[in-house]
């Protein structure tokens, strides 16, 4: 369900054609959506209303919509904020409530991709070392080096350079839009268990196939050596409570 509160902190038209599935139905396909920053983190797409296939926004209390397709409908998965001028004339769809979104003729996931957020992947030949609570889990002089805007350097380690002895599998998955569904790994040392603090992508997505079956750690809630020197712990919405 969409939340029903505004906070604009920057709007654009975006360049991209965008359709949205849902039961089976290309309930929108606009050519001029706008991109929508409520949150500083990423955008959200506003689409303009005429854009979408016929009845198949249907109002609900306020501002809320429902869409619906024949028998099946999301309740309360649209918005619109006709005294917000910025915005006025378009809908906002709860992204995860709809089937399927695309971008021109590729499909996007989790949120749309924010233009001014880049992804390099680097292969290095620095030295990383990771430990938790004084022991060694990861020493590698290969590791590939994720950088992507507004976050920490994310350091990608062979799984061979890793203590796999003490890695645990978790049901945990994430999903980013820019790399892909995340599975993780906790780590027990001694007689605590570090849930979740070791990620890796099976499949990434193709412009993040340099991660492949690498494993990484959270800086946030790790102590990581890189050429002998440790590295601060950084605070992101990510850092351990």
């Amino acid at each position: 369900m969409v939340a029903l509160t505004m906070s604009l902190v920057k709007v654009e038209r975006g360049a991209k054609r965008v359709r949205v599935v849902f039961g089976g139905k290309v309930v929108a396909d606009t050519l001029r959506p706008l991109l929508v920053w409520e949150v500083p983190y990423y955008p959200a797409y506003y689409l303009p209303k005429e854009d979408f296939a016929e009845g198949v926004l249907v109002p609900g209390d306020g501002k809320a919509l429902t869409v619906r397709v024949g028998e099946r409908e999301a309740v309360d998965a649209g918005v619109e904020y006709e005294d917000e001028p910025e915005v006025r004339g378009h809908v906002r769809l709860d992204f995860e409530a709809m089937d399927s979104w695309f971008e021109e003729d590729e499909e996007i996931f989790v949120h749309p991709r924010d233009p001014y957020k880049r992804v390099d992947i680097l292969g290095s030949s620095r030295h990383v070392r990771v430990e938790i609570d004084g022991v060694t889990v990861a020493d590698s002089h290969s590791p590939r080096l994720l950088f992507e805007t507004g976050l920490p350097t994310r350091y990608y380690l062979p799984k061979t350079d890793v203590r796999l002895d003490l890695l645990e599998p978790s049901d945990t998955i994430t999903r980013c839009p820019y790399k892909g569904s995340a599975e993780y790994y906790s780590v027990r040392v001694g007689d605590k268990l570090h849930q979740d603090v070791v990620w890796y992508y099976r499949t990434p997505l193709p412009e993040s196939q340099k991660v492949q079956g690498l494993v990484c750690f959270y800086n946030e809630k790790v102590d990581i050596y890189v050429d002998g020197v440790k590295e601060e712990r950084p605070k992101t919405p990510f850092s351990a409570d």
